[in-house]
């Protein structure tokens, strides 16, 4: 049974939706970016219904400034006391909850890592955000990524030789891809916050998806060393370059995960 309910934080009145289940394993939903709880092409709301239609219950909610809830909007670096309500609302709507797993793409991931907000049980995080921009480029791991690609191409290496391709564009790229680099604020930050993590993750990341392919090189660096040999995380690398889990298989990997993690929970 789908319900819809409201719950405070700091003053503010947040907007949830709850599908509703026996199970006394639950899934808390986070949303990332600017997204609504439904998600988009209401693709958390689908997942919502088929979760709990195996039995476990899913709580989605707009943080503060989003969507339907009140309060200002300041973005996934302020959502800590928005996750931490929704905590506390979800148990108190199923009060038979012994545990919670929380979701979280994008920057919802990052909120998740950053702010470990008490009373969960473990985490879900897919492509998680670590990108912290100085130029119109994407990061190198991505520069590199795209253009092993495109040296595959025979149609890209025709674009160079008729001059179709941004030659300046170009040079900028390969200069970023070579220069050392060094970890970002927001890398350090996550690297940080999961070495000091309370509760086991399952990470999913899309191999070819550009925001999931940043974090993926600063995983295999020295700044998460400690967090990758704690054996909280577990990663899956999906071959795929959706970001939000739109076609079937990605779909089909993601509910996967979450019904393996609720299981164990």
């Amino acid at each position: 049974m789908r319900r819809f309910l409201n719950f405070d934080c700091l003053g503010a009145r947040l907007a949830a939706t709850l599908d509703d289940a026996a199970g006394d394993a639950g899934l808390l939903i986070v949303s990332g970016g600017n997204e609504i709880r439904a998600g988009a092409h209401r693709g958390m709301a689908r997942l919502a219904m088929d979760m709990a239609a195996t039995g476990y219950p899913v709580f989605r909610f707009d943080r503060r400034g989003v969507g339907d809830s009140e309060g200002t909007n300041g973005g996934f670096e302020a959502s800590g006391d928005d996750i931490a309500a929704a905590i506390s609302a979800f148990r108190a709507a199923c009060p038979a909850l012994r545990r919670i797993i929380a979701f979280g793409n994008c920057d919802a991931a990052t909120a998740l890592l950053l702010h470990q907000p008490a009373g969960l049980d473990g985490l879900v995080l897919s492509n998680i955000w670590a990108i912290e921009a100085t130029d119109d480029l994407p990061p190198p791991a991505a520069i590199k990524a795209r253009y092993l690609e495109r040296l595959k191409d025979p149609k890209a290496w025709r674009r160079l030789m008729t001059g179709a391709i941004n030659l300046r564009k170009l040079a900028s790229g390969l200069v970023k891809l070579v220069m050392r680099r060094e970890a970002s604020t927001l890398e350090t930050r996550l690297a940080n916050a999961m070495a000091q993590a309370p509760y086991p993750a399952h990470l999913l990341l899309a191999r070819r998806d550009t925001t999931a392919i940043a974090f993926a090189a600063a995983w295999q660096g020295d700044a998460f060393a400690i967090a990758r040999q704690s054996g909280l995380y577990e990663v899956t690398m999906l071959d795929s370059a959706a970001h939000s889990f739109a076609s079937r298989a990605d779909y089909a990997a993601l509910k996967s995960t979450l019904l393996g993690s609720l299981g164990r929970a």
